[in-house]
């Protein structure tokens, strides 16, 4: 099928998916609403393919964004584009297809399946075996265990790629199933896909053979109109599966075991979590409790077969290291990773970046970026390992309530409050601990380190976006180290 499609916005996502229409001969028009950013698309990809036609509109006015969505046969949104964004309302006003890029490649590998499994896709050792999909999704830790997942499966000795959300959109790691007639060693034969809420809104066949959800807190309420609208799209993850496919599912999070009552008859469905709710209490699931549970407690996880991994052979092991690593170990196996594969992974790989991160450690103090935190929830997970916290939280706040920030006395015993949000920053931990503000990322550092103690730790985890000073939650979290580093090299630590 071919014809034409508009891409809105032109990051990594709608870029895969453009160059994918066009590959398939689809006229395609991008609309993109930073005038930068489409310029320079504009000089690099505009241009006639021969098979099809690639066309970059910039920053439109609603009304061309509402006409350019209804000439479409197929709206193609990336993640971010919000719901109200003029195009998709146009577009689903007038019955328009509008699909996510990981519709997209669910689409592609379903095609590679009913052509039969390219050589490539086979394991190692074995022959035609279909290239197997996982899905990750929830609030907090995705990308920790997507990766976490892949590199398990790895070294089980399985050709596995991490893909969606994680940097390499799934319509390009399907992309690669391609390669096998030339490349049989490039081609994988599982794709471990960290996949959104935004995503998931946009989909309508999407079937991972294994899917998972790891939790769930309000997050993303300037984008969802509602927290009931945000797990409803969480929930699609297993809207299409069933028997031959597995679900996984965080047995301690309320949200999610309501959600699973839809899950579709005869998935698998295996739990991880501490135990509360396991053993055929997670409600309407019927099946939960003969199915092989992960228990997670502070000093191990225990699998269907008892005690797999201690606390003290991980990397690091707070609270929200033991879930993430039992949650990755229930996936990986369901995707066919062996237990030593698990193990071996789960000793040496680190979690990504800016996620509780050690930075230094200077006069009795360590300091921490954990910037990835941008919600309540994955500021309370993020602390709740420390004794004494000094926290550095704000940012841009994405329509949430802070209050419950508030929760994370004890261990914070001082709070910097940054950012937009200072206010709210500033009223949720009002009357409970000392508050400061301050106006730069510099002056947070300088007050941070005036205000800690010999056995305080003192974390970035600001529980907001960093739109209003930083362009990513990365750039935030690299300034705050550097800064860190420099003010301990000042006074003499190193």
């Amino acid at each position: 099928m071919s014809g034409r499609a508009l891409v809105v916005g032109y990051g990594l996502s709608g870029r895969a998916a453009a160059r994918w229409l066009v590959g398939q001969g689809w006229r395609v028009v991008v609309l993109e609403d930073d005038a930068e950013a489409g310029e320079a698309a504009k000089d690099a990809e505009e241009r006639d393919y021969g098979a099809g036609v690639l066309v970059i509109e910039v920053a439109p006015r609603p009304a061309r964004a509402g006409e350019l969505a209804r000439e479409a046969d197929l709206v193609v949104p990336s993640p971010g584009v919000a719901v109200a964004h003029p195009a998709v309302v146009a577009a689903l006003a007038a019955g328009v297809e509008v699909c996510s890029e990981i519709e997209l490649a669910w689409g592609e590998l379903a095609r590679w399946r009913a052509a039969g499994a390219p050589p490539g896709t086979a394991a190692p050792g074995g022959a035609g075996e279909e290239c197997v999909l996982v899905a990750i999704t929830g609030t907090n830790g995705k990308t920790t265990v997507t990766k976490l997942a892949a590199a398990m499966l790895s070294a089980s000795g399985r050709k596995a790629i991490a893909a969606g959300n994680v940097g390499y959109p799934l319509l390009e790691a399907v992309g690669t199933l391609g390669l096998a007639p030339h490349d049989i060693s490039a081609a994988p034969n599982v794709l471990v896909a960290e996949v959104s809420s935004f995503q998931l809104e946009y989909t309508r066949h999407f079937r991972p053979d294994v899917s998972c959800w790891l939790n769930f807190s309000p997050d993303h309420l300037d984008w969802h109109p509602s927290l009931d609208h945000y797990a409803h799209a969480k929930s699609k993850i297993w809207d299409n599966q069933g028997p031959g496919s597995t679900v996984v599912i965080n047995a301690d999070d309320p949200v999610v075991v309501s959600a699973a009552a839809t899950v579709p008859a005869g998935a698998r469905v295996v739990t991880f979590g501490s135990g509360a709710m396991q053993s055929g209490a997670v409600g309407g699931i019927g099946n939960a409790g003969t199915n092989p549970t992960w228990s997670v407690s502070l000093e191990a996880i225990e699998g269907p077969g008892g005690t797999v991994l201690t606390a003290a052979e991980l990397p690091r092991a707070l609270p929200h290291d033991m879930a993430n690593t039992a949650a990755a170990m229930a996936i990986a196996m369901a995707a066919g990773a062996s237990e030593e594969g698990c193990l071996q992974a789960a000793r040496v790989t680190p979690a990504p970046p800016h996620r509780v991160e050690f930075v230094a450690e200077g006069g009795g103090v360590a300091w921490y970026d954990d910037s990835k935190a941008t919600t309540p929830a994955s500021v309370l997970a993020g602390v709740r390992g420390f004794c004494s916290v000094v926290l550095i939280a704000g940012g841009r706040n994405k329509g949430l309530d802070l209050s419950p920030m508030a929760r994370a006395v004890p261990p914070v015993r001082a709070v910097i409050a940054i950012g937009e949000a200072t206010g709210d920053v500033a009223a949720a931990f009002a009357g409970v601990v000392p508050v400061l503000l301050a106006m730069s990322m510099e002056e947070a550092v300088q007050m941070a380190a005036d205000v800690a103690c010999p056995g305080d730790s003192v974390v970035l985890s600001p529980g907001c976006a960093s739109f209003d000073w930083y362009t990513s939650y990365v750039e935030r979290g690299e300034h705050f180290a550097s800064l860190v580093k420099a003010k301990l090299g000042e006074v003499g630590y190193r």
